[in-house]
């Protein structure tokens, strides 16, 4: 993996993204009793399959329900996040389960949120800087404005 110039540590980073991952799996485990992680290792495999399916799955589940997304102003997107936690279920395999669709969203929500909140604080996500536009210089008018306009 090279480093590109927006992001100089391309490792911690990732680091960083799955631990904030991890972090939101943990919460949802403890909060919702419909989604268990089972072991260690489904605490370590969770978080990374579910960053795998983001990346790759996520972009085109994002693209194929555009009509959806924007009927709902956003609001299916809680429903590709819980499609995709059942998936991560389905994927880690006795490691980490998830009870069904609606514990799923619940999840879903969970994880969003410590996410939100830890990126917040971690000062990882996404970035929105806004640059003002230069300001135009002051063009001297030779003009002195007390005159009589004449229009022909």
């Amino acid at each position: 993996m090279e480093p590109r110039p927006d992001n100089p540590r391309p490792v911690q980073s990732f680091l960083q993204r799955w631990a904030v991952t991890a972090l939101g799996v943990m919460a949802a485990d403890f909060i919702c009793p419909g989604i268990k992680i089972l072991d260690l290792t489904g605490a370590l495999i969770a978080p990374l399959v579910l960053g795998l399916l983001n990346a790759f799955l996520r972009p085109l589940m994002l693209l194929l329900s555009l009509p959806l997304l924007i009927l709902t102003l956003g609001f299916f997107l809680w429903v590709i996040n819980a499609l995709l936690l059942m998936l991560t279920s389905s994927f880690a395999g006795e490691h980490f389960h998830v009870d069904g669709f609606w514990w799923a969203m619940a999840g879903a929500a969970i994880i969003s949120i410590v996410s939100i909140l830890s990126n917040l604080f971690l000062g990882g996500g996404a970035t929105f800087t806004f640059n003002k536009p230069p300001r135009r210089p002051k063009v001297k008018d030779d003009d002195d404005d007390n005159g009589p306009v004449i229009d022909v």
